[in-house]
């Protein structure tokens, strides 16, 4: 009965080690994974930080903070 029953699986299901990649390939492709998603928050940050000194985007409260602490003064009142 529990013959049959691995009989009829598929053969990836059979063997599930068929696919094993090696320490230093794991290594190599995780620091390349690493390396684009620094890359695209980076080219993001930019991106922001231009779209808000020409004011193409609105600030939020720590950008408003870091561009334009005057408005935090509250030794005028």
């Amino acid at each position: 009965m529990g013959e049959e029953a691995k009989d009829d699986q598929p053969e990836s299901i059979q063997n599930p080690n068929s696919n094993r990649i090696t320490q230093t390939q794991f290594l190599s492709w995780k620091r390349q994974k690493d390396a684009d998603a620094l890359a695209r928050k980076a080219e993001v940050a930019r991106k922001r930080a231009e779209d808000v000194a020409a004011g193409a985007a609105q600030m939020n409260g720590r950008e408003l903070f870091l561009h334009e602490p005057w408005v935090f003064d509250n030794s005028l009142y």
